[in-house]
């Protein structure tokens, strides 16, 4: 049975609405997109680390609860897990804060099984962090070889923007081991200057990989991809309770959608049709909008229920 591996941050997200909080549930841009996967049916695994305290234990019984392999993520005993403070604006849309032992960074795992056709899927501040870079690039340089689909959410965020210089080897190298690469209007804005998915893909993304999805709030999405394809796909309107965990369910859904439809790293290398794009799309957009229904970031158990594989 094909499997998605996530590597990423583990946070508790506490959710604040007119300068009160409302929410506190676990997140982090990868570890959302494995829980609604997990509970769509898909097999998952996911590499982090959290501290030894209550809310890294949550997180850890949190994945476990929602059918994933929970045993690459590494407690560290002298460490606190990390907090987000999300606060979402009259269009509930969400303004962050972090909270983090930066120099207390380090990564130490076993790698997971890795097969043919497995998908991993890797991105946000995580996959450039320079101190984790070694063990990060390790993982995915394996995950490639033994041929896995590799798919980056770029998922810049403001707070790193004075670390562009410094980051862009590793987003580059991000580029070149992606099959598939996914950003946001505001990733690029801030890492390039560039508001324009052609001119980003022109100028950024092409020579890497020619798979690029570049979404933009409630704009259209735009793809790019093999033969010249060039297509948008309108987002439908939704009553939205929060924008939170819209990204990492789209990466969810999109994931979902490669594993339902059979793709393979083959057809990554070949080709995808604009029918299978299609279809990717969709799923993307399904969960993305199930997520933005509710204050939790991820899609609901009812759903993930409804979709499972």
């Amino acid at each position: 049975m094909r499997k998605v591996i996530g590597i990423g941050e583990t946070v508790l997200d506490i959710i604040f609405k007119d300068d009160q909080p409302i929410q506190a549930v676990p997140g982090g841009s990868t570890f959302n997109a494995i829980i609604s996967l997990g509970r769509s049916g898909v097999k998952t695994s996911f590499i982090s680390e959290t501290g030894n305290d209550r809310i890294g234990r949550l997180i850890t019984r949190f994945l476990e609860e929602n059918g994933c392999d929970a045993s690459c993520v590494n407690v560290y005993p002298d460490s606190k897990s990390p907090l987000s403070l999300a606060f979402l604006n009259e269009k509930n849309d969400a303004e962050y804060l972090f909270y983090k032992d930066h120099p207390n960074d380090r990564l130490d795992f076993t790698y997971p099984e890795v097969n043919a056709d497995d998908i991993v899927l890797f991105g946000s501040y995580y996959a450039l962090n320079p101190v984790i870079r070694p063990q990060v690039k390790g993982f995915l340089d394996h995950a490639h070889e033994r041929g896995a689909i590799l798919y980056y959410d770029v998922n810049f965020r403001s707070s790193h923007q004075d670390e562009v210089m410094r980051l862009t080897p590793n987003l580059l190298e991000n580029f070149e081991l992606a099959d598939i690469v996914r950003g946001s209007a505001e990733d690029f804005e801030i890492l390039f200057k560039k508001n324009d998915p052609d001119v980003v893909y022109r100028s950024q993304i092409m020579f890497y990989t020619k798979k690029f999805i570049y979404t933009q709030g409630a704009a259209p999405i735009a793809l790019r991809a093999d033969g010249g394809l060039k297509k948008q796909y309108p987002i439908a309107p939704i009553d939205t309770v929060s924008t939170i965990g819209a990204g990492d369910n789209f990466n969810a859904g999109f994931l979902y959608g490669l594993i339902r439809y059979g793709i393979t790293q083959k057809e990554m290398v070949e080709g995808i049709s604009e029918q299978q794009w299609d279809q990717l799309i969709q799923c993307g957009q399904q969960f993305s909008a199930e997520a933005c229904r509710s204050l939790y970031n991820y899609v609901s158990p009812e759903f993930g229920a409804k979709m499972k594989l």
